[in-house]
């Protein structure tokens, strides 16, 4: 897990040096003004709705979400982007059987693709309301049952055969602001991915973000 976690920071560390131009799009557009990328840093508050009583985490679950970003404007007419990025997200939920607590881990790291508007109120100040989906793939995460007592108490892997499947996907919509170069964002994942094994079942995911970050 740790091995995948430093991974995953030293590629969103490098995709800065993926964007030549580094600039963002301004009112005085120029061909230098195409590309954009930036870091995020930010809260999520996570749930898991199952049919399934053992995995369904209706309660909400905090964690981290980190990543980069880098975006490509798709016409010099409009100030409309293509973004996406790499990012690193604490997902979960909380839940009780039969008055028993549990509670579970899913780690992922996530892709998101997402069309971006970008309206600017002035040469400082836009409002950027945003839209599209993501994949994620599973990287690792605990279920744990707190049992009736202390020798009741179990951990399993959240990505095993009688939990979840590793693979995600779904919808993200959300408006950022940015002032100069600093951001902030928020925005909502529905998970479309139905992420249990069971034939019979359906469990998904469901996330609110809150981030921050600069852009470049």
């Amino acid at each position: 897990m740790k091995k995948i976690l430093l991974s995953a920071i030293a590629l969103i560390m490098a995709l800065p040096s993926m964007a030549q131009y580094g600039m963002p799009f301004n009112s005085s557009y120029t061909e230098d003004h195409n590309v954009y990328y930036g870091l995020r840093l930010g809260w999520s508050l996570a749930t898991v709705n199952s049919d399934d009583d053992i995995l369904d985490g209706g309660s909400v679950r905090s964690g981290l979400n980190i990543g980069a970003i880098i975006g490509f404007q798709l016409s010099p007419a409009a100030p409309v982007y293509l973004e996406t990025g790499l990012f690193y997200t604490e997902k979960g939920g909380n839940g009780r059987v039969d008055g028993v607590k549990f509670t579970y881990d899913l780690n992922y790291l996530e892709l998101p693709i997402l069309a971006k508007y970008k309206y600017y109120f002035n040469d400082n100040f836009s409002l950027q309301p945003f839209a599209g989906g993501w994949l994620a793939c599973g990287v690792g995460g605990k279920v744990k049952d707190y049992g009736t007592s202390k020798d009741d108490r179990a951990v399993y892997s959240s990505f095993s055969g009688d939990f979840f499947k590793r693979f995600d996907g779904g919808l993200r919509i959300g408006c950022g602001a940015e002032y100069q170069m600093i951001y902030a964002e928020m925005a909502y994942d529905f998970g479309l991915a139905n992420i249990c094994h069971s034939d019979f079942d359906t469990s998904r995911t469901g996330c609110f973000y809150l981030n921050f970050g600069v852009n470049f």
